[in-house]
Parts: C-alpha cells; structure tokens; sequence
C-alpha cells in the first residue's frame, strides 16, 4: 500500500478550477479578466489535457495571468489519502475532499486501455445489503467539480489517459442527477476532457423519473442497470430501493430510455450463493427481459468483511450462465479486477471511518 498528497485546496472564496464548465471559464476569462475568450481554451488545455495543475507553468498565458490566476482560481485537486495496487494492475483509491469527507475510486487496467469507475455521492442511500458503501448510510452528493475532480486525479496519479469512465462508484448517480449529468458534460466537452460518448456510462439500480429524463437528454452515452435479482420478493430484500420503485415501473422506463436511444442496455448482475443463483432465477431473468436487448454482467460477488452473503462456486455459475445463453441472452462472466486489496465499493473508505 503506498500513500501520497496531491494539494489541500484553497479559501472558499475563490471559484473552483473544476466547478467551471466551459461557458463558465469563457465568461470568467472575458467578463472578469477582460482577456479574449480562447483564454478559457488554452486554461483548459493546460489543466484537462496536460494535467497542469499550477497556473505558474502554463507557460503560453502571459506573465501578469499566471500571476493572477492563482488569486482567483483554486485548482486543487481532492487529497489523495491512500492507494492500493493490486497484482493484476488494479489500483483502489481514497480521496479526502475539502470538507474531510473520503471518496472512493477504481482503475481497472485492461492491458491496452484503462477504465475509471467513479463516485457520485459520499456514501450512498440505498443500503444495498451485500455492499459496503450501503451499509456506511448517505452524507452528501458530489459536486460536478468534485465528480471531474476525483477522475482528473486518478489520469494525474497514472500519468496516463484513462478513456473509459463508468459511474459505478459510490452512491446513485441518479439520485445526484443534476450534478452527474454536467460532470459528464464537462467531461465530453472536446476543449476540456474530450471522453468519447462511447466511453461513458452511467449505473443505476432504477431510478424510473431519471431513466426518463436522461434519455431525453440525448447524450449518447451508456446506461447500466444494478439488477442483482429477478422478482420484486428477492429484490426488495437485497435491495430496499426496490420497494419504491419496483421492477416494473423500472422496465418501462428502461423500455422508453431504449427506445428513444437506440443503445443496448448493460445489466450487472451480483451472484449470491444460495440467494439468486439458481438456475430458476437465470429462467425467470429471460422472461424479465422481454422486450429489451440486453447485455448481462455477472459478477460473483467480492466478499465484505461482517456481510452474510458469499460467493456462489464455479459449479452455480455455469448453469447459471448456461441458462441465459440457451436462451438467447447475451452474457459474460465479469474478469475480476483487484481481489487481493479493498476493491469493493466502501471496503476502503469504510476502513478510514473506523
């Protein structure tokens, strides 16, 4: 386990480097600044795209801005508590933001690309009984700025571009829509982070309001549904939110978000032993997804220290996973990424609250 710090941020009276989109930087840069407007452009260059996080080394801004800039603007980034590496590449992330909240983050290395799975609340609502993060209740969402933020540092850490982000950390990105949705605006925008709309994706466990809204937002990018179970019985048990907003109301809003998008619904499906393993949960899986195309994840589940759930054998898995193929459902078993540290979600952050 290795640590590290990255900078402790600024008074709160200056504006955030991060909490600005690019209309934001624009406006700053001519209305406050009096400077042309490609200012904000070469700004975010320096900070999205070369990972400058001192405005004294952005050497094609003049000498009186590079002064300045640091007046005005706090660029830094969330403090960088602790990291863990794992054998195969993985790294796990803590980061301490302004007000000492922690956060957590994973890098999966693929080999020839590298995804981001980010956070978009300090813990999370839901209280998912087989995820740690649920377990540590809910403090607050994320900012757009710290949502950008916590990612730019993760590409800061590796000295690396990270080109795959899910939203697959802490929390419900859609219980933080409003600020989820403009960090992924910022982080599409091609003169700040320029992410590919195919190489982001949102996860939730079924938001149906938002499901809506974001299809409507006709961005482009990927939805990922946290399933885990395929009735409302065993649903509702190992996931609360289900008794809000049940499977139906979830697959009607799933229907129109396909419908109006075009794009191939991901489903991410944990297995439990003994819980929703059986091969008569892979039949009825079939039947739920009348009507969808549908693309199944199954992950077998990382286990969490006190939790009574454990991880279903090689021998469940494959009839399991026999029983959506026969059937027509697209599926693999998810590589398993960082087994030997804390990866998963709230191990870490669940470590530095004790």
């Amino acid at each position: 386990m290795e640590n590290a710090e990255m900078n402790v941020a600024a008074p709160a009276q200056k504006r955030g480097a991060f909490d600005m989109n690019l209309a934001e930087w624009r406006d700053f840069v001519q209305e406050d600044l009096k400077l042309p407007r490609y200012t904000a452009d070469q700004i975010c260059q320096w900070v999205y795209q070369k990972k400058v996080f001192d405005f004294r080394a952005m050497t094609n801004l003049s000498k009186a801005l590079r002064e300045r800039l640091p007046q005005l603007v706090d660029i830094a980034l969330p403090r960088l508590a602790q990291r863990q590496v794992s054998q195969d590449g993985t790294r796990k992330y803590l980061w301490r933001l302004a007000d000492g909240q922690y956060i957590e983050s994973v890098l999966m290395d693929h080999g020839n690309r590298y995804t981001a799975c980010i956070s978009s609340q300090v813990g999370c609502p839901l209280r998912c009984t087989f995820c740690a993060t649920g377990q540590q209740g809910f403090t607050r969402n994320l900012t757009a700025g710290e949502i950008v933020a916590h990612f730019i540092a993760m590409e800061a850490d590796l000295g690396a571009d990270i080109n795959n982000v899910v939203f697959m950390g802490m929390g419900e990105p859609l219980l933080n829509y409003d600020n989820v949705i403009r960090a992924v605006r910022m982080l599409l925008e091609p003169k700040m982070r320029g992410l590919s709309v195919r190489h982001v994706t949102i996860s939730t466990s079924g938001i149906p309001e938002y499901i809506r809204r974001l299809a409507d937002e006709e961005l482009g990018i990927y939805l990922c549904l946290s399933l885990h179970a395929p009735n409302n019985e065993l649903r509702s048990r190992l996931m609360p939110v289900n008794e809000k907003f049940p499977l139906p109301q979830v697959l009607d809003a799933l229907r129109y978000w396909q419908k109006k998008t075009g794009v191939r619904l991901t489903v991410e499906y944990v297995l439990l032993k003994n819980q929703n393993d059986m091969p008569e949960c892979a039949y009825e899986l079939v039947t739920l997804f009348q009507g969808l195309q549908v693309y199944v994840n199954l992950i077998p589940y990382n286990p969490v220290e006190g939790s009574r759930y454990s991880r279903p054998s090689a021998s469940r898995i494959t009839p399991f996973m026999n029983v959506l193929k026969k059937l027509g459902i697209e599926c693999e078993l998810r590589k398993e990424h960082g087994t030997d540290i804390d990866a998963a979600c709230g191990q870490l952050r669940g470590r530095a609250l004790n």
